[in-house]
């Protein structure tokens, strides 16, 4: 870490409110893009630290389990006070699970063990997004990889105290202006470079998707050449904690469902119509099976070629 001593910091408590335990790892850890994420730092005791760029500027933040109800958010650089005024969403204290009833026996048994689950929001609509586009159509491993060696090259270093080597994912005004060869040599093909570039020309009305519903925010977001349904998704299962964000089109997604609920695979279509009676919650069913282990594929991004679900 680099030290440059405890110095004082803005921090919150952010405690329960309906009485489920606030648990920062599952609220935060669809944040992190790969286990080597500069933007991104677990300590051994569990201790999360996370960078952002807000609209008054970088922060590092630093999260902490109190007690099962209780977390403390510590803020360091000119985005602090913003981050500590919506810690609360993002951690998913708000987060409303009411209606949420499965009856599946495979549901029932994760819910019993992860009755916790809160999906956090952070309101950062072009810090979800860029990252989704890297990994359209090609593995994690090497959208993470991309995204580590965007970040590093054109990122800014995390304000301090904060882990050695911790990064601020660039502007919306570097992204527009990072070289075509700058997304080359970081892995990343022509199409996905000119879908970055384009979002980042519109990062001011991307953010203010914010204030509005979150399916109208996702058909917005469909409106831009180069983002179907699934980036859509992703973005706002992140950006707006959208518990109904179904990632449609994912390159395994369809397939696990089927297998951890029916037994055997299913295509995008029977899956959608399959957890059609979980709307508005179908992402939280995706969520609960990741937490039980029955979700997570090697890959997680939308095939060459997606069925346009819209309607859905």
């Amino acid at each position: 870490m680099s030290e440059a001593g405890e110095r004082t910091v803005a921090h919150r408590v952010i405690r329960s409110v309906d009485g489920r335990p606030l648990t920062p790892a599952i609220s935060l850890l669809p944040l992190r893009r790969g286990p080597g994420d500069p933007t991104f730092h677990i300590e051994p005791d569990g201790t999360i630290w996370r960078t952002s760029r807000l609209d008054s500027g970088p922060v590092t933040y630093r999260v902490r389990a109190l007690d099962a109800h209780a977390v403390d958010v510590d803020v360091r650089g000119p985005g602090g006070a913003e981050l500590l005024d919506t810690a609360d969403r993002l951690l998913g204290a708000n987060d409303d699970d009411a209606g949420f009833t499965p009856d599946h026996p495979t549901l029932i048994a994760a819910r019993r063990r992860h009755p916790h689950v809160r999906l956090g929001r952070t309101d950062r609509v072009l810090e979800a997004l860029v990252p989704a586009i890297l990994e359209q159509r090609v593995t994690g491993k090497e959208a993470f990889a991309s995204w580590r060696q965007l970040v590093n090259r054109y990122g800014s270093a995390a304000p301090g105290p904060a882990p050695t080597g911790m990064m601020v994912a660039p502007s919306a005004d570097t992204w527009r202006t990072v070289p075509s060869w700058g997304f080359h040599r970081a892995g990343v093909d022509p199409g996905r470079a000119k879908t970055i570039v384009r979002a980042a020309g519109l990062a001011d009305r991307l953010e203010k998707l914010t204030d509005r519903p979150t399916v109208d925010g996702r058909r917005a977001l469909q409106s831009l050449p180069g983002i179907g349904i699934w980036t859509a998704a992703e973005v706002a299962q992140r950006a707006w904690g959208d518990p109904d964000a179904l990632s449609v089109g994912d390159f395994h997604l369809s397939r696990v469902v089927g297998v951890a609920l029916t037994g055997s695979g299913m295509t995008d279509e029977e899956m959608v119509a399959y957890l059609e009676p979980m709307r508005p919650h179908r992402y939280r069913v995706v969520r609960l099976l990741e937490l039980t282990g029955l979700g997570w594929e090697p890959r997680r991004a939308p095939r060459a070629a997606i069925t346009d679900h819209r309607g859905h």
